[in-house]
């Protein structure tokens, strides 16, 4: 789609705007299917699965799909920031405002950013497992997995059954640090507490898995090779 005249300063054109939510939307595929904190797990798979056709459709015909630069990303998100960044000026200890700032730098995949922001949403709620949760998945994303661990543990000290800290615990153990037995453990769990698990039968996969880990030799095929599900 091609505007018809330049945007002024601060504003985005409608195709910025829409590679953003399409990139919003990818995260999920592209960090081994974690999931958000707040989300709502079932909808993730098939909303990243349109996402990634959306951005197919995006393209210039024949040509690779649009790939916005990191700086791209971060000056969007800066962009839709700044309305809620001028209502924090009058409410500063608006957590779930704060939240909400922290989420739109994650969706850009500005994962530093994004921590600070929930920090300062915990410092105001310590105790909002979504938020946690998320920052937990952010620390993943920067390549800190135990930090990410230590997070998604205070999680599931205020709430044991917290779906998505038990889910992506898992990940990170699996994918990370290669605890196929923490994995197995937080997956069990998970299934144990919500027997009702919208994705159980993935669950179940990646349990079957992480067993057939155990029982290979040492030096035998990388779990992170095989820890993603379609």
């Amino acid at each position: 789609m091609n505007d018809t005249k330049e945007p002024s300063a601060g504003q985005w054109t409608s195709t910025q705007a829409y590679v953003l939510s399409v990139i919003c939307l990818m995260v999920g595929v592209a960090v081994g299917y974690l999931v958000r904190g707040s989300a709502p797990s079932e909808n993730v798979l098939p909303a990243s699965a349109n996402a990634a056709g959306a951005m197919q459709q995006t393209s210039p015909a024949g040509g690779a799909p649009m790939q916005p630069s990191s700086e791209q990303l971060r000056q969007m998100a800066d962009t839709q920031a700044q309305p809620l960044l001028q209502q924090l000026q009058s409410d500063p200890k608006n957590s779930a405002l704060l939240y909400q700032i922290g989420n739109l730098y994650y969706d850009a995949q500005q994962y530093p950013e994004a921590v600070k922001y929930y920090e300062q949403s915990l410092k105001i709620d310590p105790k909002a497992t979504d938020v946690r949760t998320d920052m937990a998945t952010a620390y993943h994303l920067m390549g800190e997995p135990d930090r990410a661990i230590q997070e998604y543990d205070k999680v599931l000290k205020i709430d044991s059954k917290h779906a998505n800290a038990l889910f992506n615990e898992g990940m990170v153990k699996w994918e990370d640090k290669k605890d196929v037995n923490g994995a197995i453990a937080s997956w069990k769990r998970l299934l144990e507490v919500h027997p009702d698990y919208p994705q159980r039968d993935r669950v179940e996969q990646l349990i079957a898995q992480a067993q057939q880990h155990q029982t290979m030799p040492t030096g035998a095929n990388d779990p992170a090779s095989t820890s993603k599900v379609n």
